[in-house]
């Protein structure tokens, strides 16, 4: 079968050469299966291969002669944890890594964790945030993905997993983007952030500021790779949640972290995903491994299936295959123990009345999650809408006023607000006696 991308076929010799490998060199795969790949070359030297950056079979002079080739969002804020709410019992799974979290990305609720507060190593999954902080130079117009970025020495030096980038190589944001996504380049990584900051460094000042930002009080980053083993460098299961949702609530992150084999370079240059879930694991979208002796072996694994989708965070693996099933473990409970129930399905919400307002009403709407997460085979919950009777103009845009209280089958309830998101302006004394003179 062709692996596609945009449309576009693979040069069947790569792919030719990648099924050959696979089927003839068994003990090479099992190699690339299990990369130290945030680990400075030197070190992989020692400790094991590194990771595959190109497809199986590729050798050095392929290696050599590509890379000589110049060419406020709902999502940032999960719920409380599942010992603080009685809507999730906390299940009994058989998880062996050293932490782990499993959420809704489209309610934010918890279904798992195993200690999800303690401040962990990272590797590559650092580039989760590069990676966020990338779409949103795209979302706000000031990146382009045609941008031609241009690698520096500092960018090329970088070990570990990587695409070997030569100083003065020039490539799109596209291709930097699937580079950093799908193979963990960890000099299109230190490009990236060399184009967007000006510095590694300060690129490295915005990272710990996003994180700020979204509430990560356990984070801190020294660099934009993942590529140390300083213990200030660290991280938490939950952490990674919030930062892993933040990335996918632009669904453009997917076109990326989907592509199991591909190329750059013209189609010199293979690429083949480190997330083994996304050729094996039915609704995979995502999102990033990473490896180093002292992080072990970690995943931020996202999948969707039927509109809903889950991040399963796994730490401190024993091993590529084991965070993998680990994740496995996590998604599997989600897909088989709960739904989503559409809000808006369930209630029809009244406009509301508001004294002196340039209109004699306004539509309130639902603030924050549409849907809420329950049990599949428990009874549809009941929906109960309060608003406000005596409301008076001016009302800001974004302005409460109600809400609607959901009540599961087990009696616990979750309170949504209903805002009006223009406002309600004030009459002015004009139309205040148009309205009296139509009225007579």
């Amino acid at each position: 079968m062709m692996e596609r991308k945009n449309g576009m076929r693979l040069p069947a010799v790569v792919l030719l050469a990648a099924l050959a490998f696979s089927c003839f060199a068994p003990a090479a795969l099992a190699t690339a299966e299990e990369p130290p790949e945030d680990l400075p070359a030197a070190v992989s030297a020692q400790d094991g291969a590194q990771e595959e950056t190109t497809l199986p079979g590729a050798d050095a002079a392929q290696q050599d002669s590509a890379a000589g080739t110049g060419a406020a969002n709902p999502h940032e804020t999960i719920a409380t944890s599942v010992q603080e709410n009685p809507r999730f019992a906390k299940p009994q799974l058989d998880i062996p890594c050293r932490n782990a979290i499993l959420i809704s990305i489209d309610t934010g609720d918890i279904l798992y964790e195993k200690e999800p507060d303690a401040e962990v190593p990272m590797a590559s999954i650092t580039k989760i945030m590069t990676l966020l902080l990338i779409f949103e130079q795209l979302d706000s117009g000031q990146l382009s993905t045609d941008a031609v970025v241009t690698a520096s020495a500092n960018a090329c030096a970088m070990g570990g997993s990587q695409i070997w980038l030569r100083e003065g190589e020039q490539m799109t944001v596209d291709e930097m983007i699937k580079c950093i996504a799908v193979s963990s380049a960890n000099d299109c990584a230190v490009a990236m952030a060399e184009h967007i900051c000006g510095s590694e460094a300060a690129f490295t000042k915005r990272m710990n500021e996003r994180a700020q930002a979204l509430g990560m009080e356990n984070t801190h980053f020294l660099n934009s790779t993942g590529l140390t083993d300083d213990p200030a460098h660290y991280t938490t299961a939950r952490d990674i949640a919030v930062m892993s949702r933040a990335l996918l609530a632009y669904p453009r992150i997917r076109d990326y972290t989907t592509i199991w084999m591909d190329t750059v370079r013209d189609g010199r240059f293979g690429l083949a995903n480190t997330n083994k879930l996304i050729h094996g694991y039915p609704g995979a979208t995502g999102l990033k491994t990473g490896y180093t002796k002292q992080a072990m072996h970690c995943v931020s694994a996202s999948a969707e299936r039927d509109g809903v989708e889950y991040i399963a965070v796994v730490l401190h693996a024993e091993s590529s295959a084991a965070r993998f099933q680990d994740a496995r473990t996590l998604l599997d409970y989600a897909f088989a123990n709960y739904a989503h129930c559409p809000i808006a399905s369930g209630i029809v919400i009244p406009p509301v009345r508001v004294r002196f307002a340039e209109t004699d009403s306004v539509q309130p709407v639902l603030s924050g999650a549409d849907a809420i997460l329950v049990r599949k085979g428990a009874e549809a919950p009941r929906f109960d809408i309060a608003l406000e009777e005596d409301l008076c103009a001016p009302l800001p845009p974004g302005a409460q006023v109600g809400t609607v209280t959901v009540t599961d089958s087990d009696g616990d309830t979750t309170v949504i607000p209903l805002t009006v998101p223009d406002g309600a302006a004030r009459i002015t004394t004009t139309h205040l006696w148009l309205r009296v003179l139509r009225a007579l």
